[in-house]
């Protein structure tokens, strides 16, 4: 768990309960769903723990971000954390950097970028570290080859 107490959402879902009384009412509105009860739904879905919500709230965040240019900036901060649990980290980024071009002191802006950035760094090691052992790898069997190739001429 992180240690950012600006950053909680990203690690607080609702609960089960919560998330159904949103879903009932985004469900009831149907086809004439308002722009807060569709932003209420996907915020619940976003803080979710199960992708495939994350994934859903992100995809109506993004409904509300492009066609209600009014709600774009209480949209930004849950694009950034729906991409972040998603592992789209360079979307999380661009989200979270606009919000803190408009908001230099929001906090949780502040601390999702802490993580953001934590989590690519280390995600980056990793993908080095895969690297390098693809590449010692290649090498070694690459040496026995051509040793291998020396010997038979």
């Amino acid at each position: 768990m992180t240690q950012l107490p600006y950053a909680i959402d990203a690690e607080t879902p609702l609960n089960p309960a919560e998330l159904a009384v949103l879903r009932a009412q985004y469900e009831k509105e149907g086809d004439m769903v308002g722009v807060q009860t569709k932003f209420n739904y996907a915020w619940g879905l976003v803080k979710s723990n199960t992708r495939s919500e994350q994934h859903l709230g992100v995809m109506l965040l993004s409904e509300i971000f492009r066609t209600s240019p009014e709600r774009r900036r209480e949209c930004l901060y849950y694009l950034a954390l729906g991409n972040y649990k998603l592992g789209n980290y360079g979307e999380a980024r661009k989200y979270n950097d606009l919000l803190l071009d408009k908001e230099p002191a929001n906090l949780q802006a502040a601390n999702l970028r802490t993580l953001i950035d934590d989590k690519v760094a280390k995600e980056g090691l990793v993908g080095v570290a895969i690297v390098s052992g693809v590449a010692v790898v290649a090498g070694i069997v690459g040496g026995v080859l051509f040793r291998n190739l020396g010997r038979k001429r």
